[in-house]
């Protein structure tokens, strides 16, 4: 779900929604979502939509179907599938012990936090990993329109304003180009007016 969340910028409660009939060979669709026992519709019309997603997200959903969780159950070691059931109306993203919808704030107290904490790294929660992607997404060059189509915002502002945070390395690229732009002897926007 993580992976999954920090490629996609999907909301938690999507990823909880998501069934294997959204999963295409290079998309996923948001149809509904789920949030603490309840299932809605996706939060706004922009929301509902199908996304690009690169080939290594698929494979790594698609590989939930192959793989085995272990746990303890006192002093036995268990096994079970990490999906129990991958028809097209199964959640792909389903608990282990009956296949029901993953709870988010379990996942992030027993995950999420554990992991920040090891990496110390301050506070997190899921929209961390949301505004983590679409930081990456403007570091990457990503045009802003393009950012708010696979974040699925109403508004490129909501995109750039409050997800897209700064991030200082990417200030000292801009200052060394402008640098570099200046010693090539081009002339400064607006030179020879004071």
């Amino acid at each position: 779900m993580i992976y999954v969340a920090a490629f996609t910028a999907l909301r938690v409660s999507e990823l909880a929604g998501l069934r294997w009939r959204n999963i295409h060979t290079a998309s996923i669709t948001i149809e509904e979502r789920y949030c603490r026992g309840d299932w809605d519709q996706p939060k706004s019309e922009a929301s509902r939509a199908t996304i690009p997603v690169d080939q290594h997200v698929i494979e790594r959903i698609m590989r939930l179907k192959s793989l085995e969780v272990s746990y303890w159950a006192g002093r036995a070691l268990r096994r079970c599938k990490a999906v129990k059931s991958g028809g097209p109306d199964d959640l792909v993203f389903q608990s282990v012990f009956k296949g029901a919808p993953m709870r988010d704030n379990n996942i992030l107290a027993r995950h999420i936090k554990p992991a920040a904490r090891k990496l110390n790294i301050g506070w997190v929660n899921w929209q961390v990993l949301r505004r983590s992607c679409a930081t990456w997404l403007q570091q990457a060059g990503v045009d802003v329109k393009d950012a708010q189509g696979i974040l699925r915002h109403s508004r490129a502002s909501t995109t750039q304003d409050v997800y897209q945070q700064l991030v200082p390395e990417s200030q000292r690229t801009a200052v060394r180009a402008l640098t570099a732009y200046a010693e090539a002897g081009r002339p400064a926007v607006g030179s020879g007016c004071n």
